[in-house]
């Protein structure tokens, strides 16, 4: 491989300040990338499993439910990788605004950031405008706010372990000025055609954008977002329940490794294969997933309209289980319009048909999960 082909080390001040950042060449890279059998396989089988995707997707009634709960687990996950300390059942309570915590809040803003920018598609192209706008959401009154939301960094940012400094630096992106010139080269490349499939564009642009780092903090998160608002954009992707990071938190050393030997040996091709493959198990993931849970809904709701006259208020609740797994009754109650004592009689219902568990031992402000629920979820959080 050209040790050029990914880019060079320019060396920045002088003296014992001395360091080098990594300069990226723009995409696509040259000379370009050659498909090898494993690479056309992969590629073959990553958007046979997103077509399967994008089919369901047109035939089940509560999708949308199911991209809400999937976007809370993504955004679990992607903070996970940064080393947030968060569970499923956090993002679920249902005093959540009150008992939030700082590493629950950056949860909370990625879910906001990741459909802020999902609408944001609807009026605006992919481009560093819409990437800023994201990136303020994502950091709004959060640990790191202080560095520039919404903003490219101006000063030297770099990669490394806790306490880590430039001399010592696992990598050091470019500095401000090249930075600025990468970023208007990735935006143009996001929004031109080239001959390469959208798939291994999608895998070209998040390592750009992650060797780049463009913001004091929040890189990789807005990375690993990017790259479903691309597929979005290209339509490849209907609805946007194809989401990454369990791959990626599985398989965290070897998801460094090989953009470190992308910029090291200019070895794009390996590169891209692990990225399809990525992109083919979340995708089959997902499809696994909306199976099971609509078997579990069909199977509840099958039995629950048995239940007699109380069957109309039992399903409301339970319709409200299914986007909020962890409930209160007085906040349910509020929530659906109905008085405390029916919704305590359709929980009692639905812990008699095995459907929600107590939660806690406490005779009031008591909590309940649709457990069954949850544990399909919580694969891999």
């Amino acid at each position: 491989m050209n040790k050029n082909r990914a880019g060079y080390y320019r060396t920045n001040l002088t003296g014992e300040a001395a360091y080098q950042s990594f300069v990226p060449s723009p995409l696509p890279p040259e000379p370009t990338i050659e498909p090898d059998r494993d690479m056309i396989s992969l590629l073959i089988k990553a958007n046979t499993q997103i077509a399967a995707l994008n089919e369901i997707a047109k035939h089940i009634p509560n999708m949308n439910l199911f991209v809400s709960m999937y976007v809370r687990k993504e955004a679990l996950m992607s903070s996970q990788i940064e080393g947030t300390q968060a569970t499923l059942e956090d993002m679920f309570d249902p005093m959540l605004d009150i008992n939030r915590n700082r590493d629950v809040a950056d949860v909370v803003n990625y879910i906001k950031a990741t459909e802020y920018a999902i609408r944001r598609l609807e009026t605006l192209p992919l481009c560093n405008r819409l990437l800023r706008e994201t990136h303020a959401v994502l950091m709004e009154n959060v640990r790191g706010q202080e560095n520039n939301p919404g903003e490219f960094r101006h000063s030297q940012n770099w990669i490394g372990g806790q306490g880590s400094t430039l001399n010592n630096a696992r990598y050091i992106p470019p500095c401000p000025e090249d930075m600025e010139l990468a970023m208007t080269e990735l935006e143009k490349y996001m929004n031109e055609d080239t001959s390469l499939d959208s798939l291994i564009q999608a895998a070209l642009i998040h390592y750009q954008f992650e060797t780049i780092h463009p913001f004091l903090d929040g890189n990789g998160r807005i990375g690993r977002l990017l790259i479903t608002l691309y597929l979005i954009e290209k339509k490849i992707l209907t609805t946007p329940a194809l989401y990454i990071s369990y791959f990626l938190k599985k398989n965290r050393i070897e998801y460094y490794d090989r953009m470190t030997e992308v910029r090291s040996k200019g070895n794009y091709e390996q590169w891209i294969r692990f990225f399809l493959q990525a992109i083919a198990e979340c995708a089959e993931d997902a499809i696994t997933t909306i199976d099971k849970l609509t078997a579990l809904h069909n199977k509840n709701e099958a039995a629950l309209q048995q239940t007699g006259r109380a069957a109309k208020n039992t399903l409301l609740v339970f319709h409200y289980l299914e986007a909020n797994p962890i409930i209160d009754i007085q906040k349910t109650a509020d929530a659906l319009g109905i008085s405390f004592n029916t919704t305590a009689s359709a929980v009692k219902k639905l812990i008699d048909k095995s459907i929600l568990v107590q939660t806690n031992n406490k005779n009031r402000n008591r909590t309940f999960a649709y457990e069954a629920y949850l544990d399909i979820l919580r694969d891999g959080t």
